[in-house]
């Protein structure tokens, strides 16, 4: 009976459960830009630090990805081949592995967060600013370990509303507590970073309870502390399987934009400051693109774990000229708009000027990133994991941050130099991904298989 009971997975749409994804993907962006925007306001060097501390704090999350992805991607796999009970097993180890990374990694953070950012070179207040938010989103650390575990669960079963709705919240908190940190309404008094800070702690330890309530109503899936220590050695090895390789291309990533932040540091505060702001602006172009490519990945793992191969490979083209065309309008109107934009968050006329050449740049970056964001996510459900990140680590390192130093430092051109150079990480990784997904990779990895079961009959 298991084995048929697969048709709801199957036959969800892309856009059942691409728009709660799209809504929530918004919030988590929108609670960012708020913070950003409420900070911007109190002060510049408090959003420069706070952005540099958010790229320290975004590599240690990223350890909590490697499981999370290998869950998204074996769960709805054995989702869409009827293997309900597989799956249900997969959503007990996912927790209990983030559970062991969260308390790990938020001690490790929290006793060593001084020294890995002082990496950065950043000085006096900048640093001040930084540190403060690092010591105290350390603790927070563990929260965000369970719910991403919890939450890759819910959407694998295709419950994205709920998964959404606890995003909604999630930011009411952090907004009030921004606003309350940096205005000092009601005579409160202003704390600003460190408000901040404890506003994103509050925010995820209700996302960590609401989680687990859902994952009880929706899947009758009820977590006690005992199964933390019942992880399964062949989940485990599943699971980071699928999740090193994937969160190594984030990690590497990361890291080349810790180098790359070192030259924007050398160039000074007010391109640091610039270079905040229109991170936190350009995740609008490539919003949709995530949500997209995110419901593919989905429908893509579950395809191929059905064996619907022609499916997958249609759906993964379809999505790609979506989300190339949506990124493309989304960063001309940008683009079109920019002083009034970075009007919003300063008023200070060098960052403007700063800023308002990359805002254009930002045009021939986002079709690239759309192009490596859908098809790298659906080569790794198609269980293509270690082709994103040979090929990331090569180009992020021999194209982004090569390119970055000899334009921005080298030639002059600042921080337009270091997004031209990023523009062109991304279209060459987005090409290699498009030239992959067209071989089809499942055939190539179905081969060995293929051969091992000819040997034992043999």
């Amino acid at each position: 009976m298991e084995e048929q009971k697969n048709t709801k997975f199957q036959e969800q749409t892309l856009f059942t459960i691409t728009w709660p994804l799209l809504i929530e993907l918004s919030l988590h962006m929108g609670m960012g830009i708020v913070a950003t925007l409420m900070l911007s306001h109190y002060s510049d060097q408090a959003v420069a630090g706070v952005g540099v501390a958010n790229q320290l704090l975004n590599i240690f999350i990223l350890v909590f990805n490697v499981t999370s992805i290998g869950a998204t991607v074996l769960i709805s796999q054995n989702l869409g081949a009827g293997k309900l009970k597989r799956a249900r097993q997969l959503s007990y180890s996912v927790f209990g592995l983030n559970f062991w990374f969260g308390i790990s990694i938020a001690i490790l953070v929290f006793v060593l967060g001084e020294p890995m950012l002082r990496l950065y070179n950043i000085h006096g207040q900048v640093f001040d600013y930084g540190l403060t938010f690092v010591q105290i989103c350390a603790l927070s650390l563990f929260f965000e370990s369970l719910s991403l575990a919890l939450s890759a669960i819910l959407r694998s079963y295709g419950y994205t509303k709920e998964s959404m709705m606890v995003t909604i919240v999630m930011n009411l908190i952090s907004i009030g507590g921004n606003i309350v940190a940096t205005t000092g309404i009601f005579g409160l008094p202003v704390t600003g970073v460190t408000g901040v800070s404890w506003a994103i702690f509050a925010a995820r330890a209700f996302a960590v309870c609401a989680l687990l309530y859902l994952l009880y109503r929706r899947l009758s899936l009820k977590i006690v502390f005992k199964d933390i220590f019942n992880v399964k050695k062949d989940d485990i090895r599943g699971l980071l399987q699928i999740g090193i390789p994937s969160a190594g291309e984030n990690l590497s990533y990361q890291l080349s934009q810790v180098v790359i932040t070192s030259f924007v540091v050398t160039m000074g505060t007010a391109s640091l400051a610039a270079r905040v702001y229109i991170l936190n602006i350009n995740m609008l172009c490539f919003l949709f693109t995530l949500a997209i490519a995110q419901g593919t990945q989905l429908l893509v793992a579950r395809y191929i774990g059905a064996k619907q191969f022609d499916r997958a490979l249609k759906r993964g083209i379809r999505t790609l000229k979506i989300a190339m065309v949506a990124s493309t309008l989304a960063s001309l109107a940008i683009a079109m708009g920019g002083g009034s934009i970075l009007n919003v968050f300063t008023e200070d006329p060098t960052i403007i000027i700063v800023g308002l050449p990359v805002l254009w740049a930002i045009v021939f970056v986002e079709p690239g990133r759309a192009m490596n964001i859908v098809l790298m996510s659906s080569l790794k459900s198609a269980g293509d994991v270690r082709f994103p990140v040979v090929i990331g680590i090569i180009s992020m390192w021999g194209i982004a941050v090569l390119l970055s130093y000899l334009f921005g430092v080298h030639f002059g051109l600042g921080l337009l130099g270091i997004w031209l150079a990023q523009g062109a990480d991304e279209w060459l990784r987005g090409c290699f991904a498009l030239r992959r997904w067209l071989s089809k990779p499942w055939e190539r990895l179905s081969k060995p298989k293929l051969s091992a079961q000819k040997t034992i009959s043999n």
